[in-house]
């Protein structure tokens, strides 16, 4: 599905409304100059909203590990049969419903990272229920523990995000047209920095606000008039502000549309239907423009929902993982298509993992650690990093009696290694993500 101008303009509309109905910043241009094609390089963050459960993520395979793990998940344990092979593992698969992302592990192109969670440090269990050192704040929350993975930073301590920290680091050489971060899943606070801030894109430019915007007269008259407004003084510094940040909305709409309008259509087939898909197809259009415009680095963030499986949790994840790996092996064949695979890293993150037990209409609950994806050509792919909670009620990783894993690898750790590989400096690393210092190792070495 191509991007047209058109569909670009469109976007602009919703971006300009967005801004006046919340004073939405879209932010300074903040990409760095390129230098070449050789330095080029894009974060892909894909978000699981609701807190995919990763004890079905990842399955044991080995005889006593698959009987113990169908013993604790009870009516939520998938077959043995279904359970997909990973090339070096051998007592541990994929969920069934991933059979892309398991081709892409056993080409070394993805990695997983297991027991990641929200930490201020480390810690065990019997710190844990002894309350001796500090826990993330409301544990098993979502919106707390989603806003301490875009911040990584305690609760309440920040109104920015790590992508908009590290866009703010990396802006100083800017020469590009848009900003360094780009949404296409709404506002959120992973994109916001101190002084650059996220553009929002709907996927394939679909959208407008207040009301339906047909193709052709009806939104150039509506486009037109609304940029004629963004011309009248009205005396009051904010109205004002808000003018020029509207006013730069349709800019970049502008200049996003004039860079892709004459762009081939990309060969790879994104599958319909898939909301992550649509996403990643157009993230994959503005990679495809970055030459023209001037972007040398770039991060993005993309989401799929639905993740909070309390109840009829096999069926769901399952149609869930189906769409999350479809998308992934689209994505991966047209950033090679672009030439650019080893430039792109895509990661996913998720508000929490889910109790091993299951509960009384065949879901799961909230929980804490879980396993996530790395992809792209500059993993050291191939392989399980981290360290995997021992599957045991009350056991050494549980921090109850549910099987609510305590992380052993933290969010910190995890956003620190992409973030040095986009760019960021080791020394300034701290600057981006405060509680660094709280652990062992910055680098976890999957990229």
């Amino acid at each position: 599905m191509a991007a047209t101008r058109r569909s670009f303009m469109k976007f602009a509309s919703l971006a300009a409304a967005g801004s006046l109905a919340g004073l939405d910043p879209f932010g300074s241009l903040s990409a760095f100059a390129q230098s070449g094609a050789s330095d080029y390089k894009a974060l892909v963050c894909i978000f699981l909203f609701g807190g995919n459960d990763g004890n079905n993520l990842i399955i044991p395979t080995d005889a006593a590990g698959f009987a113990n793990y169908k013993h604790l998940r009870g009516p939520l344990a998938v077959s043995q049969a279904s359970v997909l092979p990973l090339a070096g593992q051998s007592s541990l698969g994929l969920s069934g419903a991933m059979p892309g992302t398991q081709a892409l592990f056993n080409k070394r192109r993805l990695a997983v990272l297991a027991n990641v969670g929200t930490l201020t440090q480390p810690l065990t269990r019997a710190q844990f229920l002894a309350n001796q050192e500090a826990a993330p704040h409301n544990l098993f929350s979502h919106a707390d523990q989603q806003r301490i993975w875009q911040t990584e930073a305690p609760v309440g301590a920040t109104d920015t995000g790590w992508a908009g920290r590290t866009a703010d680091l990396l802006s100083a050489s800017s020469a590009g047209s848009l900003p360094m971060v780009v949404t296409t899943a709404g506002s959120e606070i992973f994109t916001a920095g101190r002084s650059t801030f996220g553009m929002s894109v709907p996927p394939n430019g679909a959208g407008v606000t207040g009301g339906a915007c047909n193709e052709g007269i009806n939104c150039t008259i509506r486009l037109n008039a609304a940029q004629q407004l963004l011309t009248f003084s009205t005396g009051a510094s904010l109205v004002q502000a808000d003018q020029t940040i509207t006013s730069n909305a349709f800019r970049y709409a502008t200049e996003l549309s004039s860079a892709v309008k004459d762009a081939p259509a990309l060969h790879t087939d994104f599958p319909s239907g898939n909301p992550l898909a649509a996403q990643l197809e157009q993230i994959a259009q503005i990679i495809q423009v970055r030459s023209t415009l001037g972007a040398g680095r770039q991060i993005f963030f993309a989401s799929l929902g639905s993740f909070d499986t309390h109840s009829n949790q096999v069926a769901t994840q399952t149609w869930l993982l189906g769409q999350l790996d479809a998308a992934l092996l689209a994505f991966d064949s047209a950033t090679t298509e672009l030439g650019v695979n080893s430039k792109v890293t895509s990661f996913t993150m998720s508000d929490f993992g889910r109790a091993l037990t299951p509960n009384t209409v065949y879901g799961s609950d909230h929980a804490w650690g879980s396993h996530h994806l790395i992809m792209g050509g500059a993993v050291k792919g191939g392989r399980l990093y981290g360290t995997l909670p021992t599957l045991a009620l009350a056991g050494p990783d549980d921090a109850g009696t549910d099987g609510r894993w305590i992380p052993t690898t933290s969010t910190t750790q995890y956003a620190a290694t992409l973030a040095s590989w986009f760019g960021v400096p080791p020394p300034e690393l701290a600057s981006v993500f405060p509680l660094l210092p709280n652990f062992n190792s910055a680098n976890l070495g999957f990229v």
